[in-house]
């Protein structure tokens, strides 16, 4: 998965008949972090593949922030593919650097660069004149998107927060194995809100995992892109700022169908 830039991993996660737009969005997002988690697992049991992080009760506590706001990203962002086109849900996803760039310079005290304010406007312009044109507009895909926009904006601040703490940083090991911990721990807050939503259709979707190909080979895969994905720009992360490293998904754009 490593050798695929993120951009692209993220428009294979949100093809254009995603398992998201099947009426079950929180069913989707949860199942879909599972099998990331399952991807996370599997690498630290696997033989010579990446040693286990060696936290304590504490670091698990500390990560539960970035976690939440993986958690409602991740779900946020599927129901705005729900709620309308594909197309119309990336380009205000696109948006999310100026999201970044304003928590990052107003909450976290993180100064940002008037060059970097300037090229906000370009960014936010060209969302501005993609959604004009985006024939299937809906208010709910939009709300959904900006709200999946704030908390990934809060998610890259908190994991460069992680990754500068004295400790857990060590103790995690690496950023794979951050975010490893930070994805089993959203899977883990994704249930019960799941369960609260769709619970009560939960055997209408297992007749159509059974049924329907699409549905049950996508959901496989989209998860498995969404751990591969979201597990490199944790790694960009880490060499740049939260705000820079949420430029990544703009080149994400120009990839959709």
């Amino acid at each position: 998965m490593r050798s695929l830039p993120s951009p692209l991993l993220a428009t294979i996660t949100n093809d254009p008949s995603p398992p998201s737009q099947t009426g079950f969005p929180m069913t989707i997002s949860s199942l879909q972090m599972g099998v990331g988690c399952l991807y996370g697992l599997f690498m630290w049991v696997a033989p010579d593949a990446r040693a286990r992080p060696k936290i304590t009760f504490d670091d698990v506590v500390s990560m539960l922030p970035v976690a939440f706001c993986a958690m409602g990203s991740h779900s946020a962002s599927v129901f705005a593919l729900s709620a309308g086109a594909v197309s119309f849900a990336q380009i205000v996803k696109s948006a999310e650097p100026a999201f970044a760039a304003v928590l990052s310079q107003f909450v976290y005290g993180q100064k940002i660069s008037k060059a970097k304010w300037a090229c906000l406007p370009i960014v936010i312009g060209g969302v501005i004149l993609a959604s004009v044109k985006e024939l299937d507009f809906a208010w709910s895909a939009l709300i959904a998107a900006c709200i999946g926009n704030l908390f990934a904006a809060f998610k890259g601040n908190e994991n460069k927060k992680l990754m500068t703490a004295p400790g857990i940083k060590d103790r995690l090991g690496s950023v794979g194995n951050q975010f490893a911990v930070t994805s089993i721990l959203a899977f883990l807050m994704s249930v019960p809100i799941f369960i609260i939503k769709e619970g009560s259709k939960w055997g209408e979707f297992c007749n159509l995992y059974k049924t329907n190909p699409i549905v049950s080979f996508n959901l496989v895969a989209s998860g498995l892109y969404w751990y591969g994905y979201n597990e490199l720009a944790t790694m960009t992360i880490k060499k740049v700022r939260a705000g820079g490293a949420s430029t990544r998904r703009d080149p994400q754009q120009h990839l959709e169908p």
